[in-house]
């Protein structure tokens, strides 16, 4: 098992900046591909970052730019660098791990709230 637990977030103004972290414990060297997703309200969870094991990235195109995903593997910690928030970016964001032998995430956090006042 897998263990994420994130922080970093918080109220901020649009055009602002926010860093989430997450850190994972447990069967760690099971773990290739951690990642970033979001749910707002009404909205169904989507994919905003992920990277591999090897420090291959993916955005979604709404955060291409802006975002930047980075990873420590010796503190096991994924980082989210938010910059030039929008309003559109509120929601629930949650760290994923997947393991190797998977196609999809396996492991969540509990989720931290990111709010973009106008």
């Amino acid at each position: 098992q897998v263990q994420l637990v994130e922080s970093g977030g918080g109220l901020v103004q649009a055009g602002g900046s926010l860093r989430l972290s997450c850190v994972a414990s447990g069967s760690i060297l099971s773990i290739n591909v951690m990642g970033w997703y979001r749910q707002a309200p009404g909205k169904q969870r989507e994919s905003v970052a992920t990277i591999t094991r090897f420090g291959i990235t993916n955005y979604a195109d709404s955060v291409k730019g802006r975002f930047t995903i980075s990873r420590d593997n010796a503190k096991i910690t994924a980082y989210l660098q938010m910059n030039n928030l929008k309003v559109e970016d509120t929601a629930v964001y949650y760290c994923a791990a997947t393991r190797w032998s998977s196609g999809a995430a396996d492991y969540w956090g509990q989720g931290t709230q990111v709010t973009v006042s106008s």
